[in-house]
């Protein structure tokens, strides 16, 4: 039996960039799946189930493929938070973020449709933020960054200068896990080389 297709079942641009950085060139295939659907207040919990809803919207799509789904979010002070509705919820989520930190919650799913095997698990990575002025919150708002992040925040973009510290893994705060995914992959019996190309 060959080596699947990988599918990468998101729209997100920076969890394309990590796959492609690391030798594997995904099929990209966004999910368009309704968030809104789950109400779940654990956040580990809630990222595995979206995570795995996003691959399973996706997988009938193809016969035989391995594909990837992954949902993030940050939960600060216990309370969770995904993309910022608009400006203003950014604007008061760094208000309470800013000399705080956060814990990254990521879901990975993926569905091996070549060998009927799935697998759902996740990551979590503490993120320290710097303490900013209001002109600074107001001047990063306005570049459009934190509303297209979980967390308001992008570590491989501008966002990164507000992150004075992470403990766990770095990848998984751009939006996925590169050594889970390959532990996953081991666990599914391949050799992430086996997707380099």
């Amino acid at each position: 039996m060959g080596i699947p297709n990988f599918v990468l079942a998101s729209a997100s641009a920076a969890r394309r960039r990590l796959l492609q950085t690391v030798g594997i060139e995904p099929i990209v295939c966004p999910s368009d799946f309704d968030e809104s659907q789950v109400k779940i207040s654990d956040p580990a919990q809630l990222v595995q189930i979206l995570s795995q809803r996003k691959a399973e919207t996706v997988s009938p799509q193809f016969e035989s493929a391995l594909v990837m789904g992954c949902d993030s979010v940050l939960a600060v002070h216990g309370e969770i938070h995904g993309k910022p509705a608009d400006p203003d919820e950014a604007r008061q989520r760094w208000r309470m973020m800013q000399g705080s930190f956060g814990d990254l919650y990521t879901g990975h799913t993926l569905i091996d449709k070549s060998r009927n095997r799935n697998l759902v698990k996740h990551q979590v990575t503490r993120v320290y933020f710097a303490q900013i002025s209001d002109r600074t919150i107001d001047a990063y708002i306005a570049t459009g960054e934190p509303l297209k992040c979980a967390g308001a925040f992008a570590l491989e973009g501008r966002g990164g200068l507000f992150v004075e510290k992470i403990e766990g893994c770095h990848s998984n705060v751009i939006g996925l896990s590169l050594p889970l995914l390959r532990r996953m992959l081991e666990e599914l019996g391949y050799d992430v080389a086996d997707f380099w190309n």
